[in-house]
């Protein structure tokens, strides 16, 4: 945890905040940050399951119910966490998602606005929300989730990829924003991905979520924490702006081509 220069090692107590952490990457995360040491504030909307981390894992886990569409709860995240959780040192913008695969001419309105409210809306939101804290104190560091979709288009990607492409542009602007603050900004991009409840949601259906990964060894949710770990730790003046991760079965494809042969 190098989120400190040496001359506040005296700090030994570092929090930081996981959105989606009730299940797939998010909850991988939170959980690799605490053995790492951190107290973790773990969001999401399933509070069981986020009160089962704190019972996992005792007074390093903070759960904090948590809908990422609902802007007024974002925009006072600050002050609504109790007395003790309030400076967040590390924010991990983790929840976001995909639903479904139809062409944009025949794609679900609602399905759109859901995807844009959570992965643009709600994660544009809460960074801002605790920026300035952040700005204040000359520390801190903002991991968030892209995607590949965000940089290599396919059939049915539309308002999600375009979504994922607005998080990496958003962080790399973020990084503009903040040149002369010690606040660190990270987009991981993470390709073909299995362990997770990504495609059972976004196609509806667990047994056509798991021809996804039929024959392939996709990226799990522990790569992805290993990863978040990793960039946490480097030298509080090194930051990483983009990491592009895929699994060794997959790579990026070429341009299609339509032909019309008589």
């Amino acid at each position: 945890m190098n989120i400190y220069t040496e001359a506040d090692q005296d700090m030994t107590s570092i929090t930081a905040l996981v959105t989606g952490a009730t299940a797939g990457f998010g909850h991988a995360v939170a959980e690799r940050l605490i053995r790492d040491g951190y107290r973790v504030i773990v969001t999401g909307r399933r509070t069981g399951r986020l009160e089962a981390l704190r019972d996992t894992f005792g007074e390093a886990v903070l759960p904090f119910t948590l809908d990422m569409t609902d802007t007024a709860a974002l925009k006072a995240l600050p002050d609504s966490l109790p007395s003790g959780w309030q400076e967040v040192d590390v924010l991990v913008n983790n929840a976001g998602l995909a639903l479904g695969l139809d062409p944009a001419q025949t794609a679900s309105f609602q399905d759109w606005e859901t995807m844009i409210a959570t992965n643009v809306t709600g994660l544009a939101l809460i960074t801002r929300a605790l920026l300035p804290g952040m700005v204040a104190r000359n520390r801190g560091h903002i991991v968030s989730l892209g995607s590949t979709a965000g940089r290599y288009p396919y059939p049915g990607a539309n308002v999600y990829g375009a979504s994922k492409a607005f998080v990496a542009q958003f962080m790399d602007n973020l990084r503009a924003d903040l040149l002369g603050t010690r606040i660190r900004a990270t987009c991981l991009e993470p390709g073909l991905c299995g362990g997770s409840e990504f495609s059972s949601v976004r196609l509806g259906d667990d047994s056509k979520a798991a021809e996804v990964y039929a024959g392939t060894q996709p990226i799990v949710p522990e790569d992805i924490a290993e990863a978040v770990s990793w960039v946490l730790s480097l030298p509080a003046h090194v930051n990483i702006n983009h990491m592009e991760m895929m699994p060794v079965c997959q790579a990026s494809a070429g341009l299609a081509v339509k032909r019309n042969i008589a």
